[in-house]
């Protein structure tokens, strides 16, 4: 049991090299650092002369997200067809059946995914 422990002594060094290394260079920071003195012109969300107008950040539109969820969910599909077409002629002589299935049910919940996405008019880029 002690020499398990034992494996696990560098790891605790180094995290606690680490911290020791974080604190130390936050406390330098604080001691040797310049104290600047802060302006009401320092405070303004732009140093540029311009007085900001307006909410700082405009509305994202909703299809946005939706891009960008449509794109993660063929991503994906594309990560996954990579290495079970690597593999697909080793594993079809061990075990047709599991290789075959696993691709069926994942391009099924594919394809239900799509046919959502076309029910919802995701892909209807002018609205």
């Amino acid at each position: 049991m002690d020499s398990q422990l034992l494996q696990y002594l560098p790891v605790l060094i180094l995290l606690l090299v680490a911290i020791g290394f974080a604190g130390s260079t936050l406390a330098l920071s604080v001691i040797l650092g310049k104290t600047g003195r802060r302006t009401a012109t320092k405070d303004i969300a732009y140093e540029c002369g311009m007085l900001p107008e307006g909410p700082g950040s405009a509305r994202m539109s909703v299809k946005f997200y939706l891009v960008a969820l449509l794109f993660v969910l063929f991503d994906i599909e594309v990560v996954f067809l990579y290495p079970w077409a690597v593999i697909y002629k080793q594993m079809l002589r061990e075990n047709a059946a599991l290789i075959l299935g696993g691709m069926v049910s994942f391009l099924g919940v594919l394809f239900v995914g799509f046919l959502y996405a076309l029910k919802k008019r995701a892909f209807d880029w002018t609205r």
